[in-house]
């Protein structure tokens, strides 16, 4: 695996034809946890699937649609079609470069411009594959909460899951105390019509009580990361190529 901290030359003379493409986001997470939290994630991802691909692993951009926590302050927020066009920009250099593999991963749960995304760039390059290293991955992850100690929370953004992240990938950023409430689940039928201030008024929908401590540690969290990369991992191996062969790119 190559990064953005090698040099040029070593990434010519490697001849990695892989390259591994990476989106977090800026957004709340509720009053004790960092703002930063899905790029961190997004870049946990990258670096693990950029050493089992062999890859050349880019900078994560910490930017993403996150209207949702629009109304916290800190939150940047950009438009769908704002964060396909910088990515299909990034393809597109890439691709002149000699990358016919790419691999896109997110760390952000509300990018539902990624399968769009997909279609798009592979039906406009027919000499390149990207595919999306999080395909089926909700099956993984929920095997990756269960594997941490973390199933059955009922969280969709902060809680006890967030905090356990935080704790191992920025454990100097968290704050201490309680936060959060658990929030009925049908509630998420409403969730994409206005921000989540009306819904989880501190940010955090998922509750965080310090009867939680033992469960939401940085143990917990590289837990399940760890599960997660390995696991999904192991199908991207294994879907990469078999995604160049039915585009009829060498693998």
């Amino acid at each position: 695996m190559l990064s953005f901290q090698n040099t040029t030359r070593q990434l010519a003379d490697a001849g990695i034809d892989t390259a591994v493409i990476s989106v977090g986001s800026t957004e709340q997470c509720g009053p004790c946890l960092p703002l930063h939290i899905d790029t961190l994630v997004a870049a946990y991802f990258a670096r693990a699937f950029g050493k089992r691909l062999n890859a050349y692993v880019l900078p994560t951009l910490p930017f993403n649609t996150a209207e949702e926590h629009a109304s916290f302050p800190g939150t940047v927020t950009l438009r769908p079609g704002t964060v396909m066009l910088v990515l299909e920009e990034i393809v597109t250099g890439l691709r002149a470069q000699g990358f016919r593999k790419q691999v896109l991963t997110c760390g952000h749960g509300g990018s539902y411009w990624l399968t769009a995304f997909i279609k798009h760039i592979n039906r406009q390059f027919a000499d390149i594959v990207v595919v999306n290293a999080h395909q089926g991955g909700g099956i993984v992850w929920d095997e990756a909460r269960a594997h941490a100690g973390l199933a059955g929370r009922g969280e969709v953004h902060g809680g006890a899951e967030s905090r356990a992240l935080a704790l191992y990938l920025a454990p100097d950023c968290v704050l201490p105390g309680t936060f959060g409430s658990a929030i009925p689940e049908d509630e998420q039928a409403y969730m994409d019509y206005m921000t989540w201030d009306k819904l989880a008024p501190d940010g955090s929908w998922g509750a965080y009580a310090e009867s939680d401590a033992e469960v939401a540690t940085a143990e917990a969290g590289r837990a399940l990361l760890e599960y997660f990369v390995t696991e999904q991992g192991k199908w991207l191996e294994q879907h990469l190529p078999r995604a160049c062969e039915r585009k009829g790119i060498p693998a």
